[in-house]
Order: C-alpha cells, then structure tokens, then sequence
C-alpha cells in the first residue's frame, strides 16, 4: 500500500505544483493590479499545499528525498499532475474558466479528505479547504461578471469555458493509485466528486447567462502516469532551470 499511498498523495501535490507555477505567469499581465496580486496569491496557496504534501510524499517513499529533491530533480514523466493544470495560459477568460472547475475539484477534494486515515493529508485538507473555498468564490465573481458583461466578454468567457472542456474529464478519473487509497481509508474515489463538482460550476454558469458546454469529441487521460501534453515540459524547463544549473546551491 505505501506505494499506491504515494503515488496518490503525489498526485495532489503535483496538481497544486504545477498549477501554482501556471499561476505565477499573471504576474503583471493580470487585467488589473488587484488582480495581480489575487493570482499571485492564489498561486503561493497552492504553493504551500503542494510542499506540505511533496514533503509527505518523502516521507512515505523513504528514500530520503525532500519537497525541493522532488520539485525540482525529477524528469517530466515523473509527475503525475492532470493535463488541466499543465497547460498553457490562454486569456483571462480562459483562466477563470479553468480556476473555477480546478477550485471546484479541490473544495470537494479536501472536504473529503478530512477524514483520511493520513492525519499529515487530513491536516493540509483542512487548512487548504478555507484557501480553495475562496479561489472557487473568486473565480465565480469573474465568470459571472465577464458572462453577464458586454458582449465581447460574453463571448470570450464562453470560449474560455469550451477551451478547458477537453480536460476536465481526466479530474474525476480512478486511476490505480486512487483506488488503492481509497480502499485504505487514505484517500477518495475522483469519480465520486463529479456530480457536486458539476452542480456547482453549473450554478455559476447559469448565473452568468452562459452555456456549459457539452461533453468534447476529445479528452485528455494520463497525466496520473506521467504521460503528458508538450507544454509541460517547458513548463518544467523554466520550474526546475536554477536548481538544476546550481545543484546544492542553498541561500
């Protein structure tokens, strides 16, 4: 089971790993500066779930590997990440459309959470379910108001909520490592938060007289085994270049 453990907790770190490093990329290209700065600290809570649970992942492997050995030294095929979170940063729309279903996911995920049998997974689902209960609300006012704004951005939220569509299936996919976590009491089944994942996302884009889109001729699957799309290993080129030209450089 330890390896199912980590290979699942893995998982969540590297969805809020990657995604905070996705988020960074607003800095200064935000619509506004509070903006900038409400991205920014979106990312650096995602940051900090992604370094309590690497450094859990460390612990679980036992190989004397800590959260930086683990962010910064392994291969793109390592990661096991969702193709959602690794992709490119589209315009604003697009970034809230991806927010909202990404928040969405995680509110119900560590809801569930708080009572794995992990008391390290239980404790971070707790302190991180009061950061994505305002990353979900954050990104709702941002649907909303460019849904139910002028007609460009009306437009533009609606192809933002059909570009993400294509990989919003794989979040809710049972992979080996949630099903063995799951059966242990350590983690939660994905497919059981899609139904209170897409009551909630539909609510805001109701609200925000747009239409969710139907299901994509296409999908994305494998990122839970490390098989991922082009943009993520420019993504990591960029993540992981100063650790790895300076290997045991230390402030």
């Amino acid at each position: 089971m330890s390896d199912a453990h980590a290979s699942y907790v893995l998982g969540l770190a590297d969805d809020a790993l990657i995604y905070a490093q996705r988020l960074g990329e607003w800095l200064t290209r935000a619509p506004q500066i509070e903006e900038d700065l409400a991205l920014g600290n979106i990312g650096l809570d995602l940051l900090g779930q992604a370094r309590a649970l690497l450094t859990r992942v460390g612990e679980l492997e036992g190989e004397g590997r800590d959260e930086d050995d683990l962010a910064y030294l392994r291969d793109e095929r390592e990661f096991r990440n969702v193709h959602l979170v690794e992709q490119p940063r589209g315009d604003f729309g697009q970034e809230m459309a991806r927010l909202l279903w990404f928040a969405s996911y995680q509110h119900e995920l560590y809801a569930a959470l708080l009572t794995s049998s992990d008391e390290v997974v239980a404790g971070v689902a707790a302190k991180a379910l009061k950061e994505v209960d305002y990353h979900r609300d954050h990104a709702g006012h941002w649907v909303v108001r460019l849904g139910d704004g002028t007609p460009e951005s009306h437009e533009r939220m609606q192809a933002g909520l059909e570009a993400v569509l294509p990989y919003l299936a794989e979040l809710f996919d049972d992979d080996e490592a949630s099903l063995r976590a799951a059966e242990a009491g350590v983690g939660v089944l994905p497919s059981t938060l899609h139904d209170a994942v897409v009551a909630h996302v539909s609510v805001v884009v109701a609200e925000a007289t747009l239409d969710l889109p139907d299901d994509s001729r296409w999908r994305s699957r494998g990122g839970r085994e490390g098989v991922h799309s082009q943009p993520m290993g420019y993504l990591l080129a960029e993540l992981q270049h100063i650790h790895r030209s300076h290997p045991g450089a230390s402030w």
